[in-house]
């Protein structure tokens, strides 16, 4: 599932598209912009990833279902974070432990 996948998976696929199901039914393209370390330990993994959507994508907190041409699927929770010329910026947070 997408949600499980290490950080190192992300940033391998930085600066590619991701197909988005939204909540409403649409589907919209997302580019992969940044991936964030948060400041991971041995035994606990935390990162970030922001995404960029076009400018009419709904700024709202939502469950996406994404697919990818090099990753699996699955869904993420997203928050809007930033809104300029370029879309809609919105980012999903990791925080597991590691065993």
């Amino acid at each position: 599932m997408l949600g499980d996948l290490p950080k190192a998976s992300f940033a391998d696929n930085l600066k590619t598209t991701f197909r988005a199901s939204l909540q409403d039914g649409s589907i919209i393209e997302m580019e992969l912009v940044e991936v964030i370390d948060r400041k991971s330990t041995p035994k606990q993994e935390q990162f970030s990833l922001m995404f960029l959507a076009p400018l009419d994508a709904p700024a709202e907190q939502q469950t996406v279902l994404f697919e990818h041409d090099q990753l699996e699927s699955g869904e993420l929770f997203l928050v809007p974070v930033a809104k300029n010329e370029q879309g809609v910026f919105f980012q999903a947070v990791f925080n597991r432990l590691i065993d």
